[in-house]
C-alpha cells in the first residue's frame, strides 16, 4: 500500500513522545464514573485508536499533545467495530475520582485520510528488498512501550536505501481503511546527506521560511544556518540545504546559496489558450478572509487530450495586471504546471475585447484629466463629475497612461471607500484612438445670429436667430469667442451650436464677429482645446486658481487636484504648462479649464522687455478678475497729460504687468508703469502705495 497516492491534511500534533497524562491501566473505578461525564457537554475533539485492551483502550489525540483513557462504555455503536487506527471523535472530560482528564462519548467516524504534522523518531527493523518484501517495518517507543509501523518505497524521501538499524524520523498517517503506517521517512545524520533546493520566501528579525523544490511545503530556518555563506540571504535567493529534525520539527541546516534561476518551480506553456471566468478573484474586504491561494476559475477547451472542457484555478499574481474580472469573462491565458505537484494554473491572463459585448455592462468614455501617485481622475462625457480610477484597473498593461488619453470604462460603486454608498469609480479601462471621445457634437453649422444680451461676468451671453420662420435663441460663453473680439449687445455673429452630451444643453461654438461688409473676423480661440498652453499663476483661492496665458488674453481656472506637485509650491506669478482637454469648459462660468498643470523652471517661458522710461497714468479699466461684470480680460491705463489739450495713449494691462500679483486695481486709481515691447503696461506700482511706504519711513 502506497500512502503517497492518498490526499493528506494536517489534523494536529502527535509525536508519541510528549510526557502527556495518559492512563496505562484500567481505573478501578465503575462504569457509572465514566457513564455520569456524558451530561459535561465540551468541545469535540478528533484521535486515533491507538490501544484496544478487554474494556478500555487509548485514543491518540489531533488537537493536544496527549494520549487519553476510554471506556468501551463511552463508545457508541458496537465496540466489535472497534478497531486499532480507526479515527473518532469525542469529548474531553475528567474523572470524579482522579481529576484526570479522559474521552467520553466516543464515536466512530468517517474514514479519511489523516496525517500528523509532528515528526516521530524511531529506527528500521525490516528492510525493503528488491524482491518479495514490498513493505519494511519501523520501530518507535511511547510512553515504555514498543510500536511498529509499515512503510512502502514511495514513503522513503530523498531516494536513499534503508538499512535495518538506520535512525529515521517520519510521520504517521492513516489511510481510508484506517491502518497506520509511516510516510515522509527520513534517514537521520547519514554520511552523506540529501541537500534539497528551494527558495527564501520569507524574512523575519533572525528566522525565515524556504519554499522547497522538491514539495509543495515551505520549511523553517535560523540565520545561523547561512553563517558560513560571504553573502547575506535576500528574500527570492536560490539555496540549497539539508533537513534535520529539531524538536520533533523540520528545520534547513547548513544552507548555501545557488545561482540565480536554479529552481525552477513551473514550466509555463508556450501556447495561448482562449477560456471563460467561471469564479473572479473577490476584492475589498472579501479577499482578505480568501484561504485559497487559487481562489479562481477558467472553464476551457482542453482540445490536446479530449473536447471536453475543463476548469483551471488561478490566483491574484496571474493577471496581466491587476484589473477588474467578472464572471463570464472572455480571456486569453497560458497554463503553468507545478513540477512538485504537477498541480496545472492559469496565468498571464489578459481579458478579451469580445468581453464587452457579451457582459451587457455599460461603458462610458472620457479623457484622462489627472494622475497622482498610483491612481487618477476621468473626465467623463456622460457626467459632471470626475471618476477616480486606479492604474492597475488599466487593461494594457503594456502601455504608460498619460493625461488626455482618450478611455473606455465602467462605473462602480467603489468598494474600497468608506463612503463607497456615495463615490464611484472607474474600472476596466481600455484605451481609444485619440479622437473618439467627444464631449458635445455640432448639430448645427454656420448660424447668422444677433446677441441679444451680452456676457456679464459668469453669466452666459444669449444670442438670437431665425430658423424656419421661428425666432429661437441659444446661449454663449467668452470662451467660444475670439478674446480680443468680445461680442456686444447688437452685434451680428456667425456660429455652430453644439450639444452638450451630459446634460443635452445646447450652446453656441465657434462665434465669429460680423464686420459692416459682412464678413467675419478670425476667432483665435476656435482651436484651443486639446493644446498645451504655457502662462503664468495669476490668481489663487481655497482650492483653485487662474492662469494667464502666455499671449496674456485670457485666463484659465485649474484646481488643485489637476495640479502635478505640491500645492503648497504654488505662488502666483509662477511659470506653468497646462493641457486644455475637448469639451471643456461647461459647469465654470464659461472659462477655459486646465486639465493638468504643471511647474516649469522660472525664467523659462520669455516675457517682453521694458523699453520706456516711467510714466504716470490713470487706471480706466480695472482687470476682469477685479470686476467679473466686465467681458474684457485686460485692464486699460491712461497716461497723465501734462496739460489739458494733450491727447494721451492707452496701454492695456494684465496680472503679470503688476509688480504686486495681488494688487486689485480699481478705475481711477493712480500708478506708474513702463511700457514693454509687446506695446502693453508692464512694472506697474500703485502710486498710493509708495505714498503709504513713505509715511511708514
Amino acid at each position: 500500500m502506497s500512502r503517497n497516492e492518498v490526499t493528506r491534511f494536517p489534523f494536529g500534533t502527535f509525536t508519541g513522545m510528549e510526557g502527556s497524562t495518559g492512563y496505562t491501566e484500567e481505573p478501578t473505578t465503575n462504569n457509572s464514573t465514566y457513564q455520569d461525564q456524558s451530561e459535561n457537554q465540551g468541545t469535540r475533539e478528533t484521535g486515533i485508536i491507538e490501544k484496544l485492551l478487554h474494556s478500555y483502550g487509548f485514543i491518540q489525540c489531533c488537537e493536544r499533545q496527549a494520549r487519553l483513557f476510554f471506556h468501551f462504555s463511552q463508545f457508541s455503536g458496537n465496540i466489535e467495530h472497534l478497531k486499532i487506527g480507526d479515527p473518532v471523535e469525542f469529548e474531553m472530560t475528567y474523572d470524579r475520582r482522579t481529576g484526570k482528564p479522559i474521552a467520553s462519548t466516543v464515536s466512530k467516524i468517517a474514514p479519511e485520510v489523516v496525517l500528523s504534522e509532528e515528526r516521530v523518531t524511531g529506527n528500521v527493523t525490516t528492510e525493503l528488498h528488491t524482491s518479495g518484501d514490498t513493505q519494511g517495518r519501523i520501530s518507535y517507543e511511547n510512553r515504555g512501550e514498543c510500536f511498529f509501523l509499515p512503510y512502502t518505497k514511495d514513503d522513503v524521501e530523498g531516494n536513499v536505501t534503508l538499512r535495518a538499524g538506520d535512525k529515521v524520523s517520519f510521520q504517521i498517517a492513516t489511510n481510508q481503511r484506517g491502518n497506520l503506517g509511516a510516510c515522509h521517512v527520513r534517514l537521520e545524520n547519514p554520511v552523506h546527506p540529501v541537500r534539497y533546493r528551494g527558495v527564501v520566501c520569507s524574512m523575519k528579525e533572525n528566522f525565515g521560511f524556504i519554499e522547497r523544490a522538491d514539495v509543495v511545503k515551505e520549511i523553517f530556518f535560523h540565520f545561523s544556518e547561512a553563517k558560513s555563506m560571504k553573502e547575506e540571504l535576500r528574500l527570492g535567493d536560490d539555496v540549497e540545504f539539508i533537513i534535520q529534525t529539531r524538536n520533533g520539527k523540520e528545520v534547513a541546516c547548513n544552507i548555501t546559496k545557488l545561482p540565480p534561476g536554479s529552481i525552477v518551480f513551473e514550466e509555463v506553456s508556450n501556447k495561448i489558450v482562449t477560456g471563460q471566468v467561471l469564479k473572479p478573484l473577490e476584492r475589498g474586504t472579501a479577499a482578505r478572509h480568501q484561504n485559497d491561494p487559487l481562489p479562481g476559475r477558467i472553464r476551457y477547451r482542453d482540445t490536446e487530450h479530449s473536447s471536453d472542457t475543463v476548469e483551471i484555478p488561478f490566483g491574484d499574481k496571474d493577471q496581466k495586471g491587476d484589473f477588474t474580472l467578472r464572471h463570464g469573462d472572455w480571456v486569453k491565458f497560458r497554463i503553468a504546471t507545478d513540477t512538485r505537484d504537477q498541480l496545472k494554473r492559469a496565468t498571464e491572463i489578459l481579458l478579451l475585447p469580445e468581453s464587452f459585448n457579451v457582459s451587457g455592462e455599460k461603458r462610458e468614455q472620457g479623457i484622462i484629466a489627472a494622475l497622482k501617485d498610483g491612481f487618477g481622475f476621468i473626465r467623463c462625457v456622460d457626467r459632471d463629475t470626475r471618476l477616480f480610477f486606479h492604474f492597475n484597473e488599466v487593461l494594457d498593461v503594456d502601455r504608460e497612461i498619460s493625461v488626455g488619453d482618450e478611455v473606455e470604462f465602467t462605473v462602480i460603486q467603489d468598494p474600497s471607500s468608506s463612503f463607497s454608498n456615495n463615490r464611484q469609480s472607474a474600472i476596466r479601462l481600455k484605451h481609444l484612438p485619440a479622437g473618439t471621445v467627444q464631449f458635445e457634437t455640432i448639430i448645427e453649422k454656420d448660424l447668422l445670429g444677433t446677441i441679444i444680451q451680452g456676457i456679464n461676468g459668469v453669466v452666459p451671453g444669449l444670442i438670437g436667430y431665425t430658423k424656419e420662420n421661428q425666432q429661437k435663441s441659444v446661449i454663449f460663453f467668452s470662451k467660444d469667442c475670439d478674446p480680443k473680439n468680445i461680442p456686444r449687445l447688437g452685434d451680428k455673429v456667425q456660429f455652430s451650436i453644439c450639444q452638450v452630451k451630459r446634460n443635452k444643453e445646447l450652446v453656441a461654438v465657434d462665434i465669429s464677429l460680423m464686420n459692416s461688409s459682412g464678413e467675419k473676423t478670425q476667432n483665435s480661440n476656435k482651436k484651443l482645446n486639446g493644446q498645451v498652453c504655457q502662462g503664468f499663476i495669476a490668481a489663487l483661492k481655497d482650492g483653485f486658481g487662474f492662469i494667464e496665458t502666455v499671449n496674456h488674453d485670457k485666463e484659465i481656472f485649474f484646481h488643485f487636484s489637476n495640479f502635478e506637485g505640491d500645492v503648497n509650491a504654488l505662488e502666483v506669478g509662477a511659470d506653468i504648462e497646462c493641457t486644455i482637454s475637448s469639451g471643456n469648459g461647461r459647469g465654470n462660468g464659461g472659462c477655459v479649464a486646465a486639465d493638468y498643470v504643471k511647474l516649469v523652471p522660472r525664467g523659462s517661458i520669455p516675457r517682453p522687455t521694458p523699453v520706456s522710461e516711467v510714466l504716470d497714468g490713470t487706471v480706466i479699466r480695472p482687470l476682469r478678475s477685479a470686476n467679473p461684470d466686465q467681458a474684457e480680460y485686460a485692464g486699460l491705463i491712461k497716461i497723465n497729460a501734462t496739460n489739458e489739450d494733450e491727447d494721451t495713449p492707452e496701454y492695456e494691462f494684465r496680472i503679470m504687468g503688476l509688480v504686486n500679483k495681488r494688487e486689485l486695481l480699481q478705475a481711477g486709481d493712480p500708478v506708474q508703469l513702463q511700457v514693454d515691447s509687446a506695446g502693453h503696461a508692464c512694472n506697474i506700482v500703485a502710486v498710493r502705495k509708495k505714498e503709504e511706504q513713505q509715511l511708514m519711513q
